[in-house]
Parts: structure tokens; sequence; C-alpha cells
């Protein structure tokens, strides 16, 4: 299981791939990205912050956004899907996980910006959280979603996840998977790290 090394978060990024070849940089979210991170929410749909956060929210209270941009906070990471835009670094998805070490599991919620929903990106995010849940050691990944949102549903069904009630709340539904595919076919910088971790320990 991989010990994510706080003072070292570059080494975590990965660079993948939007549906028109487009390079994505996946990275760690830090305390410098707090007014990007807030302005990324602000710009997102009624409906797309609603379906985020579950309720009605024009941005990130304040308290929340110091959790965003503190990775490790409460064993909870934020990472950020970030693409050239006219020459820009833009913010163009999100995600937010944390590790179950009693559970083995692995839950996550996730956003893409509007302006570029469609292009591949929620896909190419939700894989690469699937490989940083191997390499914790995950063997289940799940998140919760409403019932209405059927823009993450599909990208759910599509990667192969099954869905169940969410406890408690009616109004959601649980997008689940077991991980039973080789991190090797997901690759990513997380597991690269904990398999070098292992091999040292091997050693």
């Amino acid at each position: 299981m991989i010990a994510i090394r706080l003072n070292d978060l570059k080494q975590y990024s990965d660079v993948l791939l939007s549906r028109s070849g487009k390079p994505l940089t996946v990275r760690f979210v830090e305390p410098r990205d707090a007014a990007a991170l807030q302005d990324y929410f602000r710009s997102l749909s009624v409906r797309s912050r609603y379906n985020r956060f579950f309720g009605a929210m024009s941005e990130l209270p304040a308290a929340q956004l110091d959790h965003f941009t503190h990775p490790g906070e409460d064993d909870r990471f934020s990472v950020v899907a970030m693409m050239q835009v006219d020459g820009i670094d833009t913010i163009v998805g999100e995600a937010r996980y944390a590790f179950n070490t009693d559970t083995a599991s692995f839950e996550l919620g996730l956003s893409v910006d509007d302006r570029y929903q469609g292009q591949g990106i929620g896909p190419a995010l939700l894989s690469n959280l699937e490989c940083r849940a191997a390499a914790f050691g995950a063997g289940h990944i799940f998140g919760d979603t409403l019932r209405s949102n059927d823009a993450m549903i599909s990208v759910a069904r599509k990667a192969g996840y099954s869905f169940v009630p969410t406890p408690g709340d009616w109004k959601l539904v649980r997008f689940e998977k077991h991980i039973n595919v080789a991190p090797k076919d997901i690759p990513c910088a997380s597991w690269r790290l904990a398999e070098e971790a292992a091999q040292q320990v091997a050693a």
C-alpha cells in the first residue's frame, strides 16, 4: 500500500489524454490552487454544482475550500485535471477521494467543467482514480451520485460499475466496482511508486 509523501506531491502527477488526444495533467491540489479551484466551482453551471455537492451552493465555503487544498487532511485527497486552454493551464475537472483502511474501500466524487464535458475527461479521470485506489491497496471503489445525474451514471456504467441504493438517502444511487484489474492495465504514478516501495521492502 502506498504512503503519500506530502512533501513531494509532484511525483504523483499523471498525464492522461482526452478523447481528442489533448493532454490532461492530473495532480494533487495544493494551497496555492485555492483561488483557481474556487473560480472553477463558481464557473460550473447550477446543475453541475448541485450534482457535485447534492445541494444548492454558489461556491465552496471557506472551511471546505481549505480542506480541498490541503491533501491528506482527514485522509482525504483532492486532484485537479489541468488542460492548456489558449496557452493557459486551466482546471477542467476535479476529484476528491478517501481510502478506508478498515474496509479496504476507496470513495470518490468528481466533476468536469460544463464547457469540456463530452470530451472523455470524466472517463479518463475515473480510470486514473481506479489506479490510485489500487496503489492504496483498495479492493473496492465507489461513489454516490444523484439519481438524476445521467452523465455520471452513464460514465460509471460504461466503466463497468454496478449500481445499488445509497444507504440512508433515496435521492442518491451508489456506483461501485471491485478492483480486479491489474494496475499495469491502468498505469499511474501512484502505482509505480507503490511498486518501487514494495520492491525496496522485499530487498
